[in-house]
């Protein structure tokens, strides 16, 4: 995920006061998964859908 995603992401979290934790509960994943996901650790096609789901959530 670029960093400028991963700001969009924190940013639309924060309007939405939405946890972390409940993205990555709608998403069924950890927090620990997202996290990576968010920083870049994770790029593979599961998370490529992830991200995708993340866009739909967030309406980014």
């Amino acid at each position: 995920m670029s960093e400028d995603l991963s700001i969009r992401v924190r940013s639309e979290l924060y309007k939405k006061k939405m946890k972390h934790s409940e993205l990555a509960e709608l998403l069924g994943i950890s927090g620990a998964y997202l996290s990576d996901i968010l920083n870049g650790r994770r790029t593979g096609p599961k998370a490529q859908e992830h991200v995708k789901h993340i866009r739909k959530i967030l309406s980014i």
